[in-house]
């Protein structure tokens, strides 16, 4: 009996150990091009055109953050850092408060065509970005919307919101439905009910929400090249310009990218614990 329950502790130690290998292995991989651009955006375009990253192990004196001070001197991509903030910030917090509000709604709240209008939102779901593009593009140039920051802010939260809703939404209706009805019971309004029980409860959906809206917008491309001009592009636009205008300039595209980079992997790690309680919920009943 002793023979046979020290097998199956080997067993198991064993199958343990090789999923942490197999982990260990693929966040290697994933880790590997991070720490490469990295060493690359601070060795000169000299160094880097000499031999790879992985020099620098061997010559150590390579490294020098003189290409993020020149990068801070670079008034077009500074410009753009800016341009991408005034951008994911305002657009992530619209679609997060308005989807939360309406998911509210759709949740708990009985107004005529509810449905119908619930139905709609999901049908939007479906609807490629594409197809929008130049529909919207007319309709802003007539605004006067068209290379403007809110135009691209408002085209961001036209296309978030109906994922936004459709999550809010199936999240808040999984809450015990008694829990609301003793709130009102005890006298309180629907917004003292959603501020006040609903949002503290919704924390980790709003969370996981917040945090694949930011990383959408903040690394989107596509609106951004029909939608801003040279003054209001984010950093996506501005390095794909610098590579087409100067093609080698990796001293300047290696900080600029690991730059880009920095900011939604800070974002996620801050909102870590609460993005898996969001991505968990409702797995486990």
């Amino acid at each position: 009996m002793n023979a046979v329950n020290a097998a199956n502790a080997v067993r198991r130690g064993l199958g343990k150990g090789a999923v942490q290998a197999v982990l260990v292995v693929v966040g290697l991989v994933w880790v590997t091009p991070l720490a490469g651009l990295l060493l690359s955006s601070m060795r000169s375009a000299s160094d880097n055109a000499r031999g790879g990253w992985w020099t620098v192990f061997t010559s150590p004196g390579q490294l020098s953050l003189d290409n993020y001070s020149a990068l801070l001197e670079n008034a077009g991509i500074t410009r753009a850092f800016w341009n991408t903030v005034l951008i994911s910030v305002p657009t992530t917090v619209l679609v997060v408060v308005l989807a939360a509000l309406a998911g509210y709604a759709f949740a708990w709240l009985d107004f005529p065509g509810r449905e119908a209008i619930f139905l709609v939102v999901v049908a939007l779901l479906v609807v490629p970005v594409q197809v929008g593009l130049l529909p919207v593009a007319k309709l802003f140039g007539q605004l006067g919307l068209f290379g403007t920051i809110p135009g691209v802010v408002l085209f961001h939260v036209a296309y978030g919101l109906p994922f936004a809703v459709f999550l809010l939404r199936n999240y808040f209706a999984e809450m015990p439905k008694e829990m609301l009805e003793a709130a009102r019971m005890d006298g309180g309004g629907e917004w003292r009910i959603f501020v006040r029980l609903v949002l503290p409860v919704g924390r980790p959906a709003i969370a996981s929400l917040a945090i694949f809206q930011f990383l959408w917008v903040w690394n989107d491309m596509l609106v951004a090249l029909l939608f801003a001009d040279s003054s209001s592009q984010p950093l996506t636009v501005e390095l794909q310009s610098q590579i087409r205008q100067f093609g080698s300039n990796i001293d300047v595209l290696a900080p600029g990218a690991f730059l880009s980079l920095v900011v939604p992997v800070a974002v996620f790690f801050a909102f870590q614990r609460h993005f898996v309680q969001g991505v968990m919920a409702g797995s486990v009943k």
